[in-house]
């Protein structure tokens, strides 16, 4: 029978689109919480100049703090850099609903990370563990970590990877058809299925205006067992949505599967033919996972 042990992460809707927005950019950052993307990013990392990051991080702060129709997440600077204490200080505070950390490659870096937000959040009354890290992999040491960061800390909610730095590190040259990230996929799918995280969220496409390349790039990462797209550009949005959903043909083929097999359950066989395919318990499982995914987008507000 399909293992069905709980995904850890405590968000009720899904996270097909994470869109990125510089923080010290006032016009991109209120125009990326319109763009119907299930998250926000916004970025106090590489999209900032040094110079700018204390003035940034009070921006994004106050940006926090504005209604909204979608998750507000902050990519901070690195645990081993002057800003990351900053950064913690100043955001985590009510209307924050996770961190992205960039460049781990070991648990120690998410360890700190969570004990440092919890501290803040007992000191700011704010709810235990509410506050949600997703892990950016982005060297060969932090590939190779993967199962162990994976598995530091029950407020990781997700794995992702940065293609440009992972790239870098490794001298990796991705073709058109990424043939040479199935590896890196395979091995976040794996991680975060054995920890009992949410599926991995796929990295960036920098072709910004190519949107063939993007959703053969999303569709790629969906056959692969990953669940979202990191967009870098709104015309981006849209099609980690659509990609990333299930389409109401593939909904309605998942209700007759799961009807169909209650009822021969309950009539003594778990193996029976549905439409032409042979339907088993994990071929039902998918199925309800399916129907699953299909409530919690529902529940997101979002197309």
């Amino acid at each position: 029978m399909a293992d069905d042990r709980p995904m850890q992460s405590r968000r009720a809707g899904a996270l097909r689109s994470l869109l990125f927005a510089p923080g010290n950019h006032a016009r991109r950052r209120e125009k990326a919480f319109e763009c119907g993307a299930d998250a926000v990013i916004l970025d106090l990392e590489d999209a900032v100049p040094p110079a700018e990051k204390a003035e940034a991080r009070i921006a994004v702060a106050a940006a926090l703090a504005a209604p909204r129709a979608c998750q507000a997440w902050v990519r901070v600077n690195g645990v081993d850099t002057p800003w990351c204490w900053g950064d913690l200080d100043t955001l985590v505070r009510a209307g924050l609903d996770g961190l992205v950390l960039p460049k781990v490659e070991d648990p120690v870096a998410l360890r700190t990370l969570d004990w440092v937000i919890t501290q803040l959040e007992r000191e700011r009354g704010l709810a235990p563990g509410g506050i949600e890290i997703v892990a950016l992999v982005e060297s060969a040491r932090g590939l190779a970590a993967a199962p162990a960061i994976a598995a530091a800390t029950p407020r990781l909610a997700r794995l992702s990877y940065g293609i440009a730095d992972y790239s870098l590190d490794v001298g990796l040259m991705p073709d058109d058809d990424e043939g040479e990230l199935a590896w890196v996929r395979a091995a976040l799918v794996q991680a975060s299925r054995v920890a009992g995280l949410e599926p991995p969220v796929d990295s960036v496409v920098v072709q910004v205006r190519d949107g063939e390349r993007f959703a053969a790039s999303a569709r790629r990462a969906r056959r692969a067992g990953l669940r979202g797209k990191l967009c870098l550009h709104p015309d981006q949005v849209p099609l980690a949505n659509a990609i990333f959903s299930p389409d109401p043909a593939e909904v309605e083929r998942a209700r007759s599967i799961v009807a169909a097999f209650e009822a021969a359950e309950a009539a003594g066989s778990a193996a029976i033919s549905v439409g032409g395919e042979f339907v088993d318990y994990p071929v039902v499982a998918r199925a309800r996972g399916v129907l699953e995914l299909a409530e919690r987008i529902a529940r997101t507000g979002t197309a």
